[in-house]
């Protein structure tokens, strides 16, 4: 059986929503509601379906399974992301999000792996893997973010962030922090998660400006902060991300599926402009934002409803 939350799943039901992810017939958005229904099961016939994904041609979708199993956190994942991240022929996005989900596992295990790629000559994949290696040291050190009056910051998004958030600051100086490239990024990261967990529309501004810095993945994370975030004083910032032509696509890909969380009818007719981007992870993106973005003004419980659609059909 496979447990999550306190609901239980059959592992001919897991079989059943993995054929439905595995299966390049269907439509994205199907296979997507797929995956995040075997990633909040979890267990090895989870794993092992979403594992069997990574022979698919889409980027976008071979990006969200490392993103899953990162999330899962199960070490059964890392060598699966292990070959993805060391293959080279995989898209830059995809063993980037490799990288990150073997730093989110927190298996030090794979920290001289992670060291050995933090030099890969793909900069967003080094980028990450420097990153993936701070968060694990991190961790090793005692992993918690003390607060002025001595408690702990924590993530009101349940995510598992490839760096903890700063220390509790002003939104000024977290946003100097978050702006200054002359800092180590696991430093701006940090603040872009604290500046995340504030929640107020002047943090949501200051990560908006972020979206000009140089680093792309950097960018691409500060388009999913903002996406988590769902506040409309983002829907600008991330507009004009989307709609920079050269801009890298695993930034503009981010910053559409931002705008579907968010899930505003001002975001419909942007997302609808570019569902046939020349950028196919772009225009995948946009397909995947407007189903989150039906989902989000619908009256449905919850998104990954793959376990649902199997009993609506039998």
């Amino acid at each position: 059986m496979c447990v999550f939350c306190g609901s239980m799943a059959t592992v001919e039901q897991v079989a059943a929503v993995g054929a439905v992810l595995v299966n390049a017939d269907l439509d994205l958005t199907q296979r997507f509601r797929a995956l995040f229904t075997l990633r909040n099961l979890g267990g090895a016939e989870a794993i092992e379906w979403i594992s069997k994904a990574f022979r698919d041609d889409s980027a976008l979708l071979k990006h969200e399974l490392a993103y899953c199993l990162g999330q899962m956190q199960d070490r059964r994942a890392i060598p699966v992301l292990t070959a993805v991240l060391k293959d080279a022929k995989q898209e830059p996005m995809v063993r980037h999000e490799a990288g990150e989900a073997l730093g989110a596992i927190g298996d030090s295990a794979v920290l001289d792996l992670l060291k050995e790629y933090s030099q890969d000559p793909v900069i967003e994949v080094a980028e990450t893997c420097q990153l993936a290696v701070r968060r694990l040291e991190w961790l090793l050190g005692g992993g918690e973010t003390q607060l002025e009056d001595g408690s702990t910051d924590k993530n009101p998004y349940c995510s598992v962030d490839p760096a903890p958030p700063a220390a509790r600051r002003s939104v000024a100086e977290l946003r100097s922090v978050l702006l200054d490239e002359s800092l180590p990024l696991f430093e701006r990261y940090r603040a872009m998660f604290a500046l995340r967990n504030l929640g107020t529309e002047e943090a949501v501004v200051a990560l908006g400006d972020g979206l000009q810095c140089s680093s792309a993945l950097f960018r691409h994370e500060i388009g999913y902060v903002l996406g988590q975030m769902q506040h409309p004083a983002a829907i600008p910032a991330l507009r004009a991300a989307l709609e920079r032509s050269k801009e890298n696509p695993m930034v503009r890909h981010e910053a559409a599926e931002a705008l579907g969380s968010i899930g505003r009818e001002e975001c419909l007719a942007v997302l609808h402009s570019y569902l046939k981007d020349q950028e196919r992870v772009v225009k995948e993106s946009c397909e995947v934002a407007l189903d989150m973005l039906e989902y989000e003004n619908s009256d449905k419980f919850q998104y990954a409803d793959g376990l649902v659609r199997l009993e609506a059909s039998s």
